[in-house]
């Protein structure tokens, strides 16, 4: 699914704010529709200003617990960066921790710990994202800190650093990816996708050679170009008051320098997958695994909400129909996956399978088809339906129980919706799915000669992928 939540984030299309400079925004927007009696409205209460600089600013207030949530976006990730320089978004994600002007290298996390509170931050294709949640008293310092590095980062920024802090990556994504059991999936997969130049045709973390060759102009340069109070969006959400905490805001980020660039528009031509890609590399794998993947349309757009729900009967819990099959009854998999991996430009459905021992791919594929063709030729039961829905809404409901939960998706829409309350339209558009909406999509976007193959097998096994495509009814794109 691609329901903003803290482990997933959202992916975004143009930052569109919904209010118009130094203005307050409507809790939510009069147009809204009422929905389907089935699904209640979720009120996340806000209010919604822009400062001069061009930092967006959210603020919903809730008391329940005293506690304060402050998360910030950039709307930079690794699809800005450019072909030969890779990597630098994952490696400003480490750089921003590491002091600025006013905060000597290792305050940042001392203080709040110091204050009661945490934080963390995470870099996909479109976003990066830094949070605190700390004690109500201590917004202040979050605020300060915050700003502190979107101002002053570069007064300390030198050449050793970004040697540091570059070593650090190269050393993350050794761990992470080449030493970690079907990392090189993570590396392959974009490659075979997308079209080389496309922007997300490379890994989030990038590569040893472009993480190498960076220079310290060029990551100040890429500094300069995105982190810059237009291209970013501040929510507060938690135990505070409106009044006070906007003026902590414009005490705190009204000074900050507007970057020289204006961010271009987020854009890139569709991508289409040509003809089946099959691929089988050797890893340090004890069991051999299976992605089947396939290029979708982006974050919003036509059967995006489908493939949500299509992903969840295929594979979501131990009464889904390839984990009932694969896992259950002919115990052949040792796990199974499906999810719709919704982005800016253009999204990824993948079904991941990990045969059992004594089970090749080849075998595995076969039922995954079976029940892909099954899908295409007949639509699943309302029951199947319901229950996807369900589990969609538990997640949304998960979400909103914790303030960094709800900051987190009033960014994630505002950053990809234009609107900070789109949650209950995104609920409402999942629950006006029907079956045959969802048998609809497995044909129109899951076609069977646009799609990778790839097969991860132990080393000196090659025989254990998934070669030959086994027989199948899946129609064209």
């Amino acid at each position: 699914m691609h329901l903003p939540t803290l482990s997933t984030g959202v992916l975004a299309l143009l930052l569109a704010s919904a209010a118009a400079s130094g203005q307050t925004a409507p809790a939510a927007s009069p147009a809204s529709p009422a929905g389907p009696a089935s699904c209640p409205r979720i009120d996340i209460p806000y209010t919604q200003f822009r400062l001069p600089n061009g930092l967006t600013v959210i603020l919903h207030e809730d008391h329940t617990v005293p506690i304060v949530a402050v998360d910030v976006w950039y709307h930079v990730g690794s699809a800005r960066e450019k072909p030969g320089r890779t990597g630098f978004a994952h490696l400003f994600e480490h750089i921003l921790f590491e002091g600025s002007k006013h905060v000597k290298t290792g305050e940042f996390d001392t203080l709040l710990e110091a204050a009661g509170g945490t934080n963390n931050g995470s870099t996909n294709t479109d976003r990066t994202n830094y949070y605190e949640v700390v004690p109500s008293n201590a917004l202040p310092l979050a605020l300060f800190l915050e700003s502190d590095r979107m101002a002053y980062l570069l007064d300390v920024m030198s050449a050793a650093r970004v040697d540091q802090q570059r070593d650090v990556v190269k050393n993350e994504r050794r761990q992470r990816i080449e030493n970690q059991p079907y990392g090189i999936a993570v590396l392959k997969l974009p490659e075979l996708l997308f079209p080389a130049g496309h922007p997300y045709s490379w890994s989030v973390i990038g590569s040893m050679e472009d993480l190498s060759a960076a220079t310290h102009q060029d990551v100040e340069d890429f500094f300069k170009r995105w982190y810059g109070p237009e291209n970013a969006s501040l929510v507060i959400a938690g135990d505070f008051d409106s009044r006070a905490a906007r003026a902590l805001v414009e005490k705190w980020f009204a000074d900050v320098p507007r970057g020289k660039t204006p961010p271009e528009p987020f854009f890139a031509p569709p991508a289409r997958v040509a003809g089946e890609k099959r691929v089988t590399v050797e890893d340090k794998v004890q069991l051999p695994r299976l992605y089947m993947a396939w290029l979708t349309p982006a974050h919003f757009l036509p059967g995006d909400d489908a493939l949500d729900i299509l992903s969840s009967v295929l594979a979501s819990g131990k009464n889904s129909r390839l984990y009932k099959r694969l896992v259950y009854d002919l115990q052949i998999a040792q796990d199974v996956s499906a999810t719709q991996d919704s982005r800016a430009l253009g999204s990824i459905f993948t079904v991941t399978v990990t045969a059992r021992e004594g089970h090749n791919l080849s075998e595995i594929e076969r039922v995954v088809q079976e029940e892909l063709d099954r899908v295409k030729a007949e639509p699943p039961s309302q029951r199947e339906v319901e229950r996807a829905l369900n589990q969609y809404e538990a997640d949304v409901y998960r979400s909103v129980e914790q303030a960094l939960g709800k900051a987190e998706l009033l960014n994630a829409y505002d950053f990809a919706a234009g609107r900070p309350d789109y949650l209950n339209e995104d609920l409402w558009r999942h629950r006006a799915l029907d079956p045959k909406d969802v048998q609809s999509v497995a044909g129109r976007e899951l076609p069977d000669d646009a799609r990778v193959v790839l097969s991860v097998v132990p080393a000196g096994k090659t025989e254990l992928g998934a070669s030959v495509r086994p027989a199948g009814k899946g129609g064209p794109r």
